[in-house]
């Protein structure tokens, strides 16, 4: 399934000819982008995310043989 989607700014007008354009390709379907706004709200870009390993520490000492 391959969808095309069609910002707003370029309008019903371009979103119209490519339905029109696919209407015989079932693999294609035409969707016009509705979305307002931006969808994350918190602006922190990350930076209060702890990063934390999940890997099992060794135990201490050595190991060589």
């Amino acid at each position: 399934m391959i969808y095309s989607v069609v910002p707003p700014e370029l309008g019903e007008e371009v979103w119209a000819r490519l339905v029109e354009r696919y209407k015989d390709n079932p693999n294609i379907t035409v969707i016009m982008d509705r979305r307002k706004g931006e969808r994350r709200t918190d602006r922190s870009g990350g930076a209060g995310r702890e990063i934390r390993d999940r890997r099992r520490r060794r135990l201490p000492g050595s190991f060589d043989v």
